[in-house]
């Protein structure tokens, strides 16, 4: 699953003068309640109808294949596939996957394929300007070019935040289907699509088990120990033009502050991983990142492992928390974790009664 994954690593940026922020976010605390509420305000937008549109599209070795779109917003509609088990009765544990930066839904077909074999609905959807959503370029740089109008603009939150309204948006879709079991979702994703999974799942206890594979991080601790370098070169044309925009021929710190602040706000405060991850307790939560992989430096990432660790404590829930720290690997997903990964999912959503 991961080698089909780009993975877009970029040379680190020498340092420039730091570069006024005015819309640097309130960093206090808002406790516990307080924190999905104040995301999910920040991500909200008028509701547009479902009007779902499905079309079967084959069957292969018991799957049924399915493409589907529904509309998010007023001007967004998303496209998904959707593989089930043909001829098993009921309501069925569902199972989305999210993909990276430059992927699309269709690299997550062997695995749906394998998820609907052992009685999963397995489910993937574009990600805002991937896949069928880059309007037939590079799903990459469509996706850069959007952050780079949002940096200029102040309109849209392509990187992250938007995907993860439509994955709310997938929620409620999933909600009207008669085969879905709604209490039984679970949602994985690699690297960009880890990120989305551990903030929706956060804000959103439809969300049953959480697995976000690659992407759990601090983004204020790389900022902070000069640490940013590799996370920010995924979206690299974005931001080298920003700092154009701006005069600024190298990126130092504070500019990358100022870029996180105006197109992924509270991304590396209020809304950083170690806020948001401990939220998903007492729910199933598989963390799985890499000890090598420079996206996601292995310090920032133990101070969120920790903070989670505490929360599930706190809820007497620490049977649901795993972490795994792959040896020797970076920005990738073993086929050994990838087979925790089925594991878990199989014991807490129980496709098999």
């Amino acid at each position: 699953m991961a080698s089909k994954v780009k993975r877009l690593l970029f040379a680190a940026f020498l340092l420039v003068p730091a570069l006024c922020d005015a819309q640097t976010l309130d960093t206090k605390d808002f406790g516990p309640d307080a924190t999905p509420k104040a995301f999910l305000q920040m991500i909200d937008r008028p509701r547009a109808e479902l009007a779902p549109v499905q079309n079967k599209q084959r069957e292969v070795n018991g799957v049924e294949h399915w493409q589907f779109t529904y509309a998010a917003d007023e001007a967004q509609r998303v496209p998904g596939l959707l593989l089930k088990p043909t001829n098993v009765s009921g309501k069925r544990p569902v199972v989305i996957a999210l993909h990276g930066t430059g992927g699309s839904k269709d690299e997550f077909l062997e695995e749906l394929q394998s998820f609907a074999q052992r009685g999963f609905i397995g489910v993937a959807i574009d990600g805002r300007y991937h896949g069928e959503r880059s309007n037939g370029g590079d799903g990459y740089f469509a996706y850069t070019d959007a952050i780079l109008r949002t940096y200029r603009t102040g309109k849209e939150h392509p990187f992250l935040y938007d995907t993860v309204w439509d994955v709310l948006r997938l929620l409620d879709y999933l909600e009207t289907r008669d085969d879905v079991d709604a209490q039984h979702i679970g949602l994985i994703g690699f690297s960009k699509g880890g990120m989305k999974t551990y903030l929706a799942a956060a804000v959103d206890a439809r969300i049953a088990v959480a697995v976000p594979m690659v992407g759990v991080q601090s983004f204020r601790w790389a900022l902070d120990n000069n640490a940013w370098q590799s996370r920010v070169g995924t979206i690299q044309p974005a931001i080298v033009q920003a700092a154009r925009d701006e005069g600024k021929s190298q990126i130092n710190t504070d500019f990358v502050r100022h870029f996180y602040n105006r197109v992924v706000p509270g991304i590396a405060d209020r809304f950083d991983g170690p806020q948001m991850l401990p939220l998903i307790a007492p729910r199933p939560l598989l963390v799985i990142n890499g000890d090598s992989d420079s996206l996601t430096p292995v310090p920032g990432l133990m101070e969120v492992v920790e903070k989670t660790k505490a929360a599930y404590a706190q809820a007497n829930a620490v049977d649901k928390f795993k972490f795994t720290l792959q040896p020797s690997t970076g920005h990738d997903v073993t086929p050994e974790a990838f087979r925790e990964v089925i594991a878990w999912l199989e014991q807490w959503l129980k496709p098999n009664g």
